[in-house]
């Protein structure tokens, strides 16, 4: 997608305090300890969001039939018509590898709609498609539903095939259309996603696009999506296209730093891959990656497909960094996945129940410097996500201690911040008592929603975590152990 190539021009149309704004309710205020109202903390729209980990991208458009990555918006309608489409499969796929949503491109840079829009004859009703009368929309939201998933859609602001692109406010009239067909005709949307693109239009003008518009629409029709682009104003982009966060990955930043989907500045990617720890506004990262080489369907590129193992390697780097997992699996020419992404995707899924199947530390008696008494240093072993400890309240550093009755041998290790109450802890360490002494294991910056750390099997029967800062009071819901297979790293290991 190389959203970085086409960025909009001119910051004018855009309000610093529409694109900072967040939905707060008595939920998020119940949520709130005393002492922490400085700090931000998620919406329970954007908890729910990254709790999930894991949504399924699906690209589709005139471009699965030309081979091209971008179209430039003079594609027929004739050529789009997949005539075994079914979206139940590709809802099917996602459910059985664990993805709890998908994304829809619902228009893509080439203007062609995969709704019967009343806004221009460029979409599936003028194809040959089900005679004109079909809805790829539709069979998306319907699968999902379906399924049990959430469903989301992306409407790209670049349309290379409008005729009244870059003119201006009758442009954003023609987009706002658009966007509104889609968040009123197909029932509860999740998430809605956007990006920055802006080329020229026909007569060579770009296109000044009415984000506090746009964002009040979504708001407005759809109060409880959480909207996607590289500034928000709910989920930040990672800063790549790599299915890479940064090993310090905060899910704050400052709105100025980021004013509007697209700004370019030399030290862009660095602030949306790590974040700011003193930002004033929540907005977690969310890490788009492709399973294959392009973001659309090539026959060419049916052998390049990520094997399990680089997608496991995709999932420490994202979900494993306080990141949120978006995987893109485009259709073929018939509308279905292919059978060599769907042997990937069992592959992925059976590796992670595999190694997560069993927290070893299960059992373990655990010992903290100093505890609320209602949140007892004994949570950080319960499933339940809603479950955690908490140091005292005018604590900013603390220690747990957990002793397991016997040995255990493990190579990855899980930790968990309760981040319904805001990201806090910046700096741990983790130990081992061997040989008599606490020896070094692995240290890092910050946890957040999970943090993943792999390394050379360890046997021990007693760790211990030293939470060395925290910006306001720590708080831990997990900490698990897993042994997997042997690994090439050594103890301490700490990706970059």
């Amino acid at each position: 997608m190389d959203r970085r190539r086409f960025l909009l021009a001119g910051s004018a149309v855009a309000s610093l305090s529409a694109l900072g704004m967040s939905r707060t309710s008595r939920a998020d205020t119940a949520l709130a300890p005393a002492g922490n109202a400085a700090r931000p903390r998620p919406t329970p729209q954007q908890l729910h969001w990254q709790r999930d980990e894991l949504a399924m991208f699906v690209h589709l458009t005139v471009n699965t039939f030309t081979g091209k990555e971008w179209g430039d918006g003079t594609e027929s309608p004739d050529i789009f018509n997949p005539r075994k489409l079914d979206a139940r499969q590709w809802a099917r796929t996602a459910k059985q590898a664990g993805f709890r949503s998908m994304i829809l491109t619902a228009k893509h840079h080439d203007g062609f709609c995969l709704w019967p829009t009343a806004t221009t004859q460029h979409s599936v009703k003028s194809s040959p498609w089900k005679n004109g009368h079909g809805d790829v929309v539709r069979e998306f939201t319907d699968a999902c539903r379906a399924e049990g998933l959430g469903a989301g859609l992306y409407l790209s602001p670049w349309d290379r095939n409008a005729k009244v692109y870059g003119s201006g406010e009758a442009y954003n009239d023609y987009y706002i259309a658009q966007l509104t067909e889609l968040l009123t005709h197909y029932g509860k949307i999740v998430e809605v996603w956007f990006d920055g693109a802006n080329g020229e239009g026909p007569n060579g003008r770009k296109q000044a696009y009415d984000w506090p518009r746009i964002h009040a629409t979504v708001r407005k029709l759809q109060p409880d999506a959480v909207m996607f682009s590289d500034a928000g104003p709910d989920v930040r982009w990672i800063g790549d296209e790599k299915g890479v966060a940064g090993e310090t990955c905060w899910s704050s930043i400052n709105p100025a730093s980021a004013p509007y989907p697209g700004y370019d500045r030399p030290w862009i990617g660095d602030l949306l891959g790590h974040g700011d720890p003193h930002g004033s506004a929540w907005r977690p990262g969310e890490s788009d990656v492709s399973i294959r080489p392009g973001w659309f369907w090539h026959p060419e590129e049916n052998d390049k497909v990520r094997s399990p193992d680089e997608l496991m390697e995709l999932y420490f780097s994202s979900v494993g960094r306080n990141s949120k997992l978006l995987l893109n699996v485009p259709p073929n020419r018939d509308g279905l996945f292919e059978d060599s992404d769907i042997a990937a995707l069992q592959g992925f899924t059976a590796k992670r129940t595999g190694l997560f199947a069993t927290n070893l530390l299960q059992g373990a008696s655990v010992q903290a410097s100093s505890s609320d008494i209602a949140h007892p240093a004994s949570s950080v072993l319960d499933a339940n996500p809603d479950a955690y400890w908490s140091a005292a309240r005018s604590a900013r550093n603390a220690w747990l201690e957990i002793e397991l009755p016997q040995a255990i041998e493990f190579d990855t290790l899980e930790l968990g911040e309760a981040i319904a109450f805001g990201q806090n802890i910046a700096n741990y360490r983790v130990e081992t008592w061997n040989d008599g002494a606490w020896q070094p294991l692995t240290w890092g910056t910050t946890i957040g929603h999970k943090k993943l750390v792999r390394m050379d099997p360890v046997r021990t029967s007693r760790l211990r975590l030293t939470l060395e800062f925290g910006y306001d009071t720590p708080r831990l819901a997990s900490i698990a152990a897993y042994r997997g297979p042997d690994r090439r790293y050594g103890p301490g290991h700490n990706e970059k």
